[in-house]
């Protein structure tokens, strides 16, 4: 099949605010914490590079050492990693390094980049002082507290020190300070994911909600399915036509769901108003088909993909 869809048509929906209470207290902690800190530690999803920054974090960048890490490498298509750097260094960002902490891929790189960071830092005139103290943050669910937990496991042979979760929100406080390395001495304070409050586009939003950033329900499991769809098929990424016994890649988004639904057995009960009453027949499940298929993109399933 050819022609596949040129844009995804949002049908004029807007993706939901997801700015909780403890988002809004976290960004104020933040904040607060920070003339504790030496350098910021910016981790966000590699397949979203450009996308869904938070704009209130990056307030804070000008006058830190920042270090930008692009985790979950190893879900990414990095074919055209040049103009990812390219761009990001047109925002004016020069220190950048892409991880994958399911294979510690890169985390040797951070500590001894962040202590020539935090050295050559006009703002560290602590001599007395021989520890380094820095702020991870980032949106939610990109790998943060899987960063902290890889560090520790390289630098101190010690185990999680932070909760990994796959639904976005599990820190929900900024925690006390984290002992990351002996040598150099090196610490570090974990916080919550936090979002705009204003995310820029629909387009970003559905790039937020794909790599998990937003709770599903918030913009329907069904949207973000199609919009999957949508760039699998754009990416000519068809493993999914065999993952799920298809016959052929297809646009058509209940089509796909009917036949992962019926690939898995996720069938629901449904009820069918007839003339002699009400009857019960089983039909596809297509919430639970949608929900297998995001699932497996997210595991790194369907293939590495960049949606930027």
């Amino acid at each position: 099949m050819s022609g596949w869809r040129e844009r995804f048509d949002t049908g004029g929906r807007e993706v939901a605010r997801w700015f909780p209470g403890h988002m809004a207290k976290g960004l104020k902690d933040m904040k607060s914490r920070l003339r504790l800190v030496d350098c910021l530690l910016e981790v966000h999803d590699a397949r979203i590079p450009l996308s869904g920054r938070n704009p209130l974090l990056r307030e804070a960048l000008d006058i830190r050492p920042h270090l930008l890490v692009l985790n979950k490498m190893d879900l990414a298509d990095l074919t055209h990693k040049s103009r990812i750097l390219k761009c990001l260094e047109q925002q004016g960002l020069s220190h950048i390094l892409f991880t994958d902490c399911l294979k510690d891929e890169n985390i040797e790189k951070i500590v001894p980049l962040v202590t020539e960071l935090v050295s050559n830092s006009q703002r560290y005139q602590r001599a007395e002082n021989v520890e380094a103290c820095m702020m991870v943050i980032g949106v939610p669910n990109v790998g943060k507290s899987s960063v902290i937990n890889s560090l520790r496991r390289l630098h101190l042979r010690k185990g999680k020190a932070s909760s990994v979760g796959a639904e976005p929100g599990i820190t929900r406080a900024v925690l006390t300070k984290i002992q990351v390395c002996d040598r150099p001495l090196m610490f570090l304070l974990d916080t919550p994911g936090v979002l705009s409050p204003r995310i820029e586009s629909v387009e970003i939003g559905l790039k937020l909600a794909l790599c998990g950033a937003i709770r599903d329900h918030l913009v329907g499991e069904d949207v973000i399915a199609d919009y999957l769809l949508y760039t699998l098929n754009r990416q000519q990424q068809f493993s999914y036509v065999e993952r799920y016994g298809l016959a052929s890649p297809c646009d058509e988004v209940e089509t796909v769901l009917k036949g992962i639904a019926l690939h898995l057995g996720k069938n629901r009960r449904v009820k069918v108003l007839t003339g002699t009453g009400d009857v019960t027949v089983m039909a596809p499940n297509y919430n639970a088909a949608a929900v297998d298929f995001i699932g497996s993109f997210r595991k790194g399933l369907l293939g590495k993909v960049m949606l930027d």
